[in-house]
Parts: structure tokens; C-alpha cells; sequence
């Protein structure tokens, strides 16, 4: 329950004011927790960041898994869902509240090695269904939008993204 007070208050600076913003006295007082408490669970603010950027792509994993669940098409399914998660989750997607706190997270190697980790893991899984060049190519176009459009205002651009969402399904489909 601590744990998870810790998390979610180092998500929700980090979102709020960046990833700079994440310090050990921030964090506890958000939590209600000395910062003992938080070094109990927790040995150092990078791993505290470590562990929060962890949880963030379990929830990813979540989420992408529920909208596979819903696809009757194995072949390309978890490019679909990756791409559907990154421009319609409210939570995780470019208009989502963590969107740019995963734009600093890419500063940081050990972040990004975390991620391709991850990436690599899905990928093996989804080895017999998603593992081919033009559904590489739409993953990363989804990676590139994400990173283009997260966390900025994009009032006007909703015809350009929803062009851009239906051409990338498209693709998948022609797969």
C-alpha cells in the first residue's frame, strides 16, 4: 500500500512538473511518508524512478492485452493494439497525462534500455504474428507520432492524426 502511494505520487510529479522534479522529500511528502518510509521500500531515487517507469509499461502491457483479447485477427494483432493504445488511451496515448513524462524518461539509458527490454519481450512473443518489416515500420511510425504529438497542444491537428491512425491500421491489415 506504501509502495503503491510511492509510485503514484512519483507519477503524478513527474507528470505535473517533469522527471526532474522526482526528488526523494518530493515524493514522500506527496505520499504521506517519511522519507525513511520511501528508502525502505525504495534504495535510491533512481530506483524509485526505475521502479515507476516499470509500472507505467505493466499498465501499457494491460492495456495493449485487453485490446488484443478483442481482435478475432492474429496476424499483426499486437501492432494493432500497440498502435491503437498510443493514439486512443487516455491515460497512456499522446493526449494521455503521462505522455510527456515518457518524453524526459528517453533522455536516460537505463530508462531506455528498460523500454527496449520490454519492447524485446513483446516482440518475442508475438513473434509468429507481428514479426515483419512493414509492421516494424508501423510501430515505429505510431513511436514517431507518439513522440511528436505527446504531451503538446494539438488543437486543429485531429483530422491529420485520425488520417494518420486509419492509414497505419491500413497497413497492419494489408499485412
Amino acid at each position: 500500500m506504501v509502495r503503491r502511494a510511492l509510485l503514484d505520487s512519483a507519477a503524478k510529479i513527474a507528470m505535473e512538473d517533469g522527471l526532474s522534479a522526482v526528488t526523494i522529500q518530493a515524493v514522500a511528502k506527496a505520499a504521506n511518508v517519511t522519507k525513511g518510509g520511501l528508502f525502505h521500500h525504495f534504495a535510491s531515487k533512481q530506483a524509485l524512478i526505475e521502479e515507476m517507469y516499470k509500472d507505467i509499461l505493466t499498465r501499457l502491457d494491460e492495456k495493449i492485452d485487453a485490446r488484443m483479447v478483442k481482435d478475432d485477427t492474429a496476424k499483426g494483432c499486437f501492432t494493432r493494439a500497440y498502435v491503437a493504445t498510443i493514439f486512443q488511451d487516455d491515460e497512456l496515448g499522446f493526449d494521455g497525462p503521462l505522455a510527456a513524462m515518457w518524453i524526459g524518461a528517453s533522455a536516460d539509458p537505463v530508462l531506455r534500455q528498460i523500454w527496449l527490454d520490454w519492447l524485446n519481450a513483446r516482440l518475442d512473443r508475438h513473434r509468429d504474428t507481428d514479426n515483419t518489416p512493414l509492421l516494424e515500420v508501423v510501430r515505429l511510425a505510431a513511436d514517431g507520432a507518439w513522440f511528436s504529438y505527446a504531451g503538446l497542444e494539438t488543437t486543429g491537428q485531429a483530422e491529420v492524426r485520425e488520417t494518420l491512425y486509419a492509414s497505419l491500421l491500413a497497413m497492419v491489415d494489408g499485412v
